[in-house]
Order: C-alpha cells, then structure tokens, then sequence
C-alpha cells in the first residue's frame, strides 16, 4: 500500500562526457545493466542525491578500461529527475520480507534443477562484496515470480549499499556507503540535466 513513492527525486549516473552529451540531446538514453552481479537487479542505476560519489565512479571506470560498456575517457556526470513509482525499497522493513521469500524461492527451483546457488563475492582488499551474482539472480527471480502471478511489477529498486574503509576505528560507516537505485521502467526517468557547481558568490542568510 506505501510502496508507490510520491514526488520527484534527484539520481546521479556517472559515464563519459560524450555520453552526457548525446543523452542531453535526445540522441540516445542511458543503457540498461544487464550484469549478472548487479545488486539491484537489472536496470539504469543512479546514485541517490549524490553527484560526487557518481563522478567518482566515472574517474574509476576511466582508471580500469574494461568495467563500463562504453569507455570512459573524460569522467562526467549527469543528473536525472526521477519518479521512483511503485518501489522496491529494501529500507522499508516489509519489503525485506519480499527479498527473503524470493531468496527461499530461488532455492528449491535450483535444487529441482540441480544447480548450485549463486554466490556474492568480494573485490578489492576490504573484502566488500561488489560481486552480487546471488542478490542479483534473487531479485530477477523476485520480479519473474510476480510476472508469472500476475502481480504488479515493480518500476524501481532503491538501496543502501555498504563500501570501502572504516570512517574510524571500529565504525559502523564506510568511506564510501551510499544509496543507489536501479530503474526498470525507463517512463521513471522525467528529465535530464547537467549538474552546476554552487554559486560561492550567494551570501546565505
């Protein structure tokens, strides 16, 4: 009943400027991920409110050729105005629910089939897991599951994803955790913008 989310949000992508450029234009949209380690699942994923930490990626994905489908020479970000519509945001606690009943799901298929479960594995020395083969093929299962019931699917995904180092010596916060969303109903996406650099000349009151 409150998983429609109301009003307009800001998403951040960070790519190539070439890509803002032709997205800008109407030449072309950004590309759904299709990944199999996708956390979200399939879909655009946007940073939530936070273009630094999207222009940080697109500076990561210049320094590792290879991890983005169009290479990224000239880090950018461009912002999007976003409708979430009916929402799967795993931080409402019932939504939880949904995730672990998917997971259970998932599981008896792949016994009947006689295939292993996937695996979330780490990447880099601080052991996080980037590589979410296993919450990915879940929530694909999760989305297939209410297409075979019938059941109205789901226009986004919105998270908490937890990275990098310790703030602090035994903190509960990491350098880099952020929220992220994954569209999958493109009609989410209102508009496109160039994100600005604060006026420092404004005198705030």
């Amino acid at each position: 009943m409150y998983s429609t989310r109301p009003g307009l949000i800001l998403g951040f992508h960070g790519c190539d400027e070439s890509l803002v450029s032709e997205v800008l234009t109407g030449k072309t949209a950004l590309r759904k991920s299709t990944n199999k380690y996708d956390w979200l699942g399939h879909g655009v994923y946007m940073w939530d409110n936070s273009p630094a930490r999207a222009l940080e990626f697109a500076e990561f994905l210049k320094a590792n050729p290879g991890k983005s489908i169009r290479p990224v020479k000239n880090p950018a970000v461009i912002g999007a105005v976003l409708n979430l519509g009916f929402c799967l945001d795993l931080l409402d606690y019932q939504n939880l629910s949904l995730i672990k009943e998917a997971h259970d799901m998932l599981k008896l298929f792949r016994i009947i089939l006689g295939k292993d479960m996937p695996v979330n594995t780490p990447l880099g020395r601080n052991n996080d897991l980037l590589l979410r083969e296993l919450d990915c093929a879940v929530i694909e299962h999760l989305h297939f599951f209410r297409d075979l019931g019938a059941i109205q699917p789901f226009d986004s995904i919105r998270g908490v994803f937890s990275e990098g180092e310790e703030l602090y010596e035994n903190a509960g916060f990491k350098e880099k955790d952020h929220i992220q969303i994954c569209i999958r109903n493109p009609n989410c996406i209102k508009g496109y913008f160039r994100p600005m650099m604060e006026n420092s000349k404004y005198q705030k009151v």
